[in-house]
């Protein structure tokens, strides 16, 4: 799998998802599915963040293709707010205030996820 879109439909079908219900339940459009298809676009940032959120998958993997397919999932809290950077990314701290914001994001997008799949509360 070379490209993102490849990753996000071999995901859908492991899911056991049609695109169009994926792309409902993300709302995505056909014509946003049809150009990260055909490489004229890729995924925004927070709809990135979104998908990784429904499938339980890293961000590494959905866009790099880093690490293997059946362990997608982040553990931990190392990952986002440790030592461990990216070459050329942010080198700040963040502040408490930005990751209680992301740990918030997190929790919200997984409720939203089990919502509409009908699971209720976590």
């Amino acid at each position: 799998m070379h490209s993102i879109y490849e990753r996000i439909e071999y995901l859908i079908k492991r899911q056991g998802l049609t695109k169009k219900a994926f792309s409902e339940q993300l709302k995505i459009s056909t014509g946003n599915m049809g150009d990260w298809k055909r490489g004229k676009s890729t995924p925004g940032t927070h709809k990135l963040i979104e998908i990784a959120a429904f499938f339980d998958v890293s961000l590494d993997w959905l866009i790099l293709g880093k690490q293997n397919a059946n362990t997608l999932k982040e553990s931990g809290e190392d990952y986002f707010f440790g030592q461990i950077r990216q070459p050329n990314c942010q080198t700040d701290e963040l502040l408490p205030k930005e990751k209680e914001f992301i740990k918030e994001y997190i929790e919200f997008t997984n409720y939203r996820k089990h919502k509409a799949n009908g699971e209720g509360s976590l």
